[in-house]
């Protein structure tokens, strides 16, 4: 789809929110709110519900919706189940990766998901020169109906990708913690916002009693008072 450039950020977080409603708990999930405050977008909560109302019908959306991740899957136990050869060589994370890194190119999101999950597949068993994996992943594109033509070109564009991807020019994440580094301008308006939040009044401790509370910088504690 084409959009606007003004509509990217909104895009973006709409399809963050819609992510994590999918696959977070419930307690995990940010509120609308916070995601904008967050973020720093200029766009109001209205418009975030009405953009990922728009991104679900374009893409026809469904919680439990068949993707190239679900052929993977399938094909990967398919061959574990059937072949004689060590079932710890074929590894399904990194064939994961492989196809996370493939789903960063625009072109991938032209491919049918059955045939990019088996164009890595064969990729990957090539790779391990595995024969009886390889007569299986056959076996699987004869079931498909996957034309060899069809294959071919998109494991020449797999191929092209991965070998970018795993160049020294190619910069890939790691499993470091991420830090979110803040500007002082924005620092400084997230503290702001942070002030204007509604804060509690403070209880009035000059009423004789026992057990009154106060709220305290860090938190509530008890007051104890002597007549």
């Amino acid at each position: 789809m084409k959009v606007q450039p003004k509509h990217l950020s909104c895009i973006g977080i709409s399809c963050l929110h819609i992510a994590a409603k999918v696959v977070e708990e419930q307690c995990n999930i940010p509120s609308s709110h916070e995601l904008i405050r967050i973020s720093q977008c200029k766009f109001t909560v209205s418009d975030l519900s009405r953009m990922e109302k728009i991104i679900a019908e374009k893409l026809n959306f469904q919680h439990e919706a068949i993707t190239a991740l679900t052929f993977l899957q399938l094909y990967h136990s398919i061959t574990l189940m059937y072949t004689s050869e060590r079932k710890d060589s074929l590894n399904l994370n990194k064939l994961e990766v492989q196809l996370k890194a493939c789903l960063c190119r625009l072109v991938f999101s032209r491919a049918k998901p059955s045939v990019l999950a088996l164009s890595l597949l064969t990729q990957e068993i090539e790779y391990l020169r595995s024969v009886d994996m390889l007569d299986i992943a056959k076996q699987i594109q004869r079931h498909l109906k996957i034309t060899n033509d069809e294959l071919l070109y998109w494991r020449e564009l797999v191929s092209k990708c991965l070998t970018e991807y795993s160049s020294s020019e190619c910069t890939k994440p790691n499993n470091k913690k991420l830090v979110w580094t803040l500007s002082k301008r924005t620092a400084q308006h997230l503290h702001a916002s942070y002030n204007s939040i509604t804060r509690l009044p403070t209880i009035p401790e000059g009423i004789p009693g026992s057990g009154l509370l106060s709220r305290g910088g860090a938190g509530f504690q008890m007051t104890h008072f002597t007549l």
